[in-house]
C-alpha cells in the first residue's frame, strides 16, 4: 500500500504535517509506504532539528505549494509542481492507493473531480463526516458542503454512499439511513426533502428508516447515516464545532465530548470518486495529521470505491 501525503498543506505545515507523518509511520505496518510530497530541503531541515528518522519514507520533491488563499481552479495551472497536483495525478495513474492533504480544500475538491474523476454513474460526489454518539459507532453525516444545492436523485445516491461507507469504514452492519428533515411525518419539509422521501421510502438499495430530526443525532434511536444537502450539513457541522470549542473554553471535558475534537478523526473522504482522497482540517496539528493518514489507510483497506462502483452497476 502506498499513501501520498501533502506535507506542504495546512496552516501549520510543514512542521505539523511532518510530525503527523512520523507519528503515523509508527502505527503502520512496514509494508505500507508513505510518500511525502513537499520541499525536500525544508523536510530535511525539520527532520534534522527534530531528529526524525526519514528512512521509512519516500520524499517526492515539489517546488510549488498551493496556499490556503490560492484560487482552487487557477492554482492547478499556476502551480503545476505542487504536492496536490502530483499526488492526485499519481493516484489516478495507480502509483498511489490513496492521497491525503490538510491543504486548500477547494483545490483538493477541484483536483479530485478533474484529475481523479467520478465513478461512472455518480451524479455528484460528496463529503461525509462522523458525528460521535454514545452507541460506540459514529453517525455518518453527508453531504457537509460539497453540494449546497442538490436534487432528490443526488440525495438518494448519498444514501447509498453513506450506507456503504458506514459498513465498510466503520463496521456498522446494515446501517439505518435517515433523511434529515424538520419532522418525521411523510409530508414534512421543503420541496427537496419531500421529493427525496418519496424516492427513498421503498428503496432496496439501503435500509431507509424515514425522516429524522436534528435532535435524533444524540438519541439512542439507532440512526447510523443521516442524509442532507451540503448547505444544511455544513451549517450543522460548524455548529457542533463551535459548541465543542465553547466546552473547551469552559473547561468542560470528558471522554465523550473529546470525541468531537476533529483531531480524533483527522480527515474526511470524498465519496463517489475513483480513488480514495481524504481532506484534513486546515488547522491540523501533528495528531490530526496522524489520524488523517490512518483513516486514509482504513478507507483504502475497506475497498470503498469498488463497492460503490458495484452498487451503482
Amino acid at each position: 500500500m502506498r499513501i501520498g501525503v501533502d506535507i506542504m498543506g495546512g496552516d501549520f505545515a510543514p512542521e505539523a504535517t511532518l510530525s503527523g507523518a512520523v507519528l503515523a509511520r509508527k502505527d503502520l505496518p512496514d509494508e505500507t509506504e508513505l510518500v511525502l510530497f513537499g520541499d525536500q530541503d525544508q523536510i530535511k531541515v525539520i527532520a534534522t532539528r527534530e531528529r526524525y528518522d526519514l528512512s521509512g519514507f519516500t520524499v517526492f520533491h515539489t517546488t510549488h505549494s498551493i496556499g490556503m488563499g490560492d484560487h482552487p481552479a487557477k492554482s492547478f495551472s499556476k502551480k503545476p509542481d505542487s504536492g496536490i497536483v502530483h499526488g492526485l495525478r499519481m493516484l489516478k495513474d495507480g502509483e498511489l492507493d490513496g492521497f491525503a492533504s490538510a491543504g486548500n480544500t477547494g483545490a483538493m475538491l477541484v483536483g479530485a473531480l478533474q484529475i481523479v474523476n467520478s465513478i461512472p454513474g455518480v451524479i455528484r460526489p460528496c463529503l461525509a463526516t462522523s458525528i460521535p454518539n454514545d452507541r460506540g459507532t459514529p453517525t455518518i453525516l453527508l453531504d457537509i458542503g460539497l453540494n449546497t444545492d442538490s436534487r432528490p436523485d443526488v440525495l438518494y445516491q448519498f444514501g447509498i454512499f453513506g450506507s456503504i461507507y458506514a459498513e465498510l469504514a466503520h463496521g456498522i452492519k446494515d446501517p439505518k439511513v435517515g433523511l434529515l428533515n424538520i419532522g418525521k411525518e411523510d409530508e414534512k419539509g421543503n420541496l427537496l426533502t419531500r421529493a427525496t422521501y418519496q424516492a427513498m421510502k421503498e428503496t432496496k438499495d439501503f435500509n431507509f428508516i424515514g425522516n429524522v430530526e436534528g435532535n435524533d443525532f444524540f438519541r439512542d434511536n439507532g440512526v447510523d447515516v443521516v442524509v442532507c444537502d451540503g448547505f444544511v450539513g455544513n451549517v450543522l457541522v460548524k455548529g457542533l464545532e463551535a459548541f465543542y470549542a465553547m466546552l473547551r473554553r469552559r473547561n468542560i471535558r470528558d471522554d465523550f465530548t473529546e470525541r468531537f475534537n476533529f483531531e480524533q478523526y483527522g480527515g474526511i473522504p470524498i465519496l463517489g470518486i475513483l480513488s480514495p482522497v481524504i481532506i484534513g482540517h486546515g488547522i491540523s496539528n501533528g495528531l490530526a495529521i496522524k489520524n488523517m493518514i490512518l483513516h486514509t489507510r482504513n478507507v483504502i483497506e475497506s475497498d470503498l470505491t469498488r463497492k460503490i462502483k458495484e452498487k451503482l452497476q
